[in-house]
């Protein structure tokens, strides 16, 4: 495999990570979602990798706070939602739905999902088969609706959902936990859901991560991804917003 993924915890009240992306052929690294720059910089230091780049899936702050700092560490391209721009102007290659680019010999697209913010985008490595997702879904949940409206947040939901099922989901945060409680209880007789509930508590316990996830786990256990309607998944997200 010409790419290793690795995970920094930030261990923040939101519970973000960063995912560094490696092309162990060369130990060029991307920095996904830089919360912070010092932890990003330590640690390649520390496991002596290149920072080669930067993609950001959209404009919240616990998402691009390091960027300005790793950019004055090592002047390397930084990716990001063409639609953002003017909330993210460190950007200095625009994507959008639909582009392609390039990592480790690798082709990654760009996926639009508007609905948590406006311009979110998504990258994912289809030959690899990884998503980096940002805020959209989350391992059991999905974003909050801040933006956008209900209905973009289930259509690009539903994008996703659409990928092959082996397909493995890094998403930003460590909400496995509280959206498992959720889930068990809009879907208290599911027993995918029982049995996940009990492994990713196990998991915590120990101090261990609980991600990434898979697209096929997800549409066995996540109420977001299992909603049959737009109606279904509006009343399921306002149930959770309140939860």
């Amino acid at each position: 495999m010409a790419i290793h993924v690795h995970v920094i915890d930030v261990k923040n009240q939101l519970q973000n990570y960063i995912w560094l992306i490696e092309d162990t052929a060369t130990q060029n690294v991307i920095a996904v979602d830089p919360t912070e720059a010092d932890l990003v910089i330590q640690y390649l230091e520390q496991h002596h990798l290149n920072l080669g780049g930067i993609w950001l899936t959209h404009w919240h702050k616990d998402h691009i706070g390091g960027v300005p700092e790793l950019q004055h560490y090592k002047n390397v391209p930084v990716y990001g939602p063409r639609e953002e721009i003017s909330k993210i102007p460190m950007i200095t290659h625009p994507l959008q739905d639909g582009d392609q680019i390039e990592f480790a010999n690798e082709r990654i697209e760009i996926i639009a999902v508007p609905g948590h913010t406006l311009g979110h985008i998504v990258y994912f490595v289809p030959d690899e088969e990884l998503l980096f997702c940002g805020d959209t879904l989350f391992a059991m949940g999905c974003g909050r609706v801040f933006e956008g409206t209900f209905e973009q947040m289930y259509h690009s939901l539903n994008r996703l959902a659409a990928l092959p099922p082996q397909t493995k989901v890094y998403c930003t945060h460590e909400y496995t936990q509280s959206n498992a409680k959720f889930a068990l209880h809009v879907e208290p007789d599911n027993v995918a859901i029982q049995q996940r509930t009990q492994e990713v508590n196990t998991k915590r316990l120990a101090g261990e991560i609980t991600l990434p996830s898979s697209i096929a786990l997800e549409l066995e256990t996540n109420p977001f991804l299992r909603a049959n309607s737009l109606v279904e998944f509006q009343q399921l997200r306002q149930l959770k917003d309140n939860f």
